[in-house]
């Protein structure tokens, strides 16, 4: 599929080099200079998996950033598998939160000679699966011939992820819940599940990952997971489309060098989804930004 916004940016580029052949001394210097940055190269749009929270902090940290330095950025919100489709086509430009080895695996094998990596921002990020702190059980070994005591019911996020296609493939067989009912739906309808049943002093089970803000906010305790079945930790990583380099070199390497630590991607996720519920993540940001004055600098200095 043809991407209007991307032909355009060709044809900009192809126009942008006629004019630089046709001039000399300080206009050619200063049209090098405009493309060394890839301002002029349209928009960035951000792929956002929808309801994954430190995927949608991260976006808006960026796309701050981003605009600072003199960028237009969109976001685009969609489930894991369109991000990923539209990324390969040029439909978005960059994802923030890629889980690999496991989680997003088959997305970037199917998808991968259309796809570009471009750094790794968090390490050790473990799929969960997650009970009430004084539940009855503290293992997945143990889930089965106690279903009773969480209704038969293991509550799940969007079907597109690769959390759900783990859990489904390969939690449920190696630890035989086949008999509870696994439900499908998104995140927040899985934190509303969460909170109800806490508030309620009920059991509750479910699908969950670290680094979450969920673990700040909810008394809650992983389940063990004795054979293995939700896989190493994974990495996050940021993947652009095949190219995003040379189009946006600068931004290329102001991603490479990205991190944030557990204690500043709660900080963040604290303020956008607790403090403010999620309905001004621009203003999360800029708070997050006013206690950590140096960060911005940190990324592009």
């Amino acid at each position: 599929m043809t991407n209007p916004r991307r032909r355009g940016a060709i044809l900009a580029t192809t126009t942008a080099l006629a004019l630089t052949l046709a001039a000399c001394g300080d206009s050619a210097d200063s049209a090098d200079s405009a493309d060394a940055t890839g301002t002029d190269a349209g928009p960035i749009t951000i792929g956002i998996h929808s309801g994954w929270e430190e995927g949608i902090a991260v976006s808006y940290l960026w796309q701050h950033i981003l605009q600072e330095q003199g960028y237009e950025v969109e976001l685009e919100t969609a489930d894991a598998g369109i991000v990923f489709t539209g990324l390969a086509q040029g439909d978005y430009d960059v994802n923030f939160d890629t889980w690999l080895p496991a989680t997003h695996a088959s997305y970037v094998e199917r998808y991968g000679d259309d796809l570009e990596e471009l750094g790794t921002w968090f390490e050790e990020a473990p799929l969960t699966i997650a009970v009430n702190e004084d539940a009855p059980i503290d293992s997945l070994a143990e889930l089965a011939e106690n279903a009773e005591l969480f209704g038969n019911r293991l509550v799940g996020i969007e079907s597109g992820a690769g959390l759900t296609r783990i859990t489904q493939e390969q939690v449920i067989p190696t630890y035989g819940l086949e008999g509870m009912e696994y439900l499908v739906s998104s995140t927040p309808a899985m934190l509303t599940e969460l909170s109800a049943a806490i508030d309620a002093g009920e059991n509750v089970v479910v699908t969950l990952w670290r680094p979450h803000w969920a673990y700040d906010a909810f008394p809650i305790k992983d389940l063990e997971d004795p054979e293995g079945a939700l896989g190493e930790p994974d990495d996050i990583f940021v993947y652009g489309h095949a190219g995003f380099a040379e189009t946006y070199p600068e931004v290329a390497g102001w991603i490479s060098g990205f991190q944030l630590d557990d204690e500043q991607l709660h900080s963040l996720e604290n303020i956008m989804f607790n403090e403010l519920g999620g309905e001004d993540n621009e203003a999360a940001v800029e708070r997050w930004l006013e206690e950590n004055p140096d960060f911005v600098d940190s990324v592009v200095g």
